[in-house]
């Protein structure tokens, strides 16, 4: 389906992407070029499916996570996207 020119009302879910990928991504590293622009991306895309939450996902990501128990150990923080993210599990000590 076509979207007229210059409606972001008609492209609602690419807009919120786009929007998402810009502010948390783009707007905070420096990119010098294609492949370190296309690095950014596909870490960011692995860290969005895998470890962000999703409120319309009940605070879940796109690829489900385990619930970790306490007796698992402490929590540790695994950094993503260059560290501008982080995941947070537990492992034993």
């Amino acid at each position: 389906m076509l979207s007229a020119p210059r409606s972001p009302w008609q492209r609602a879910y690419v807009e919120r992407v786009i929007g998402t990928i810009r502010r948390e991504c783009l707007d905070q590293v420096i990119v010098f070029g294609e492949r370190s622009l296309y690095r950014h991306l596909q870490s960011f895309v692995d860290y969005y499916h895998r470890s962000r939450t999703h409120l319309g996902l009940g605070k879940d990501s796109p690829v489900p996570r385990l619930v970790q128990s306490a007796d698992l150990g402490r929590v540790i923080a695994m950094p993503e996207v260059g560290g501008l993210h982080h995941r947070y599990e537990r492992r034993a000590a």
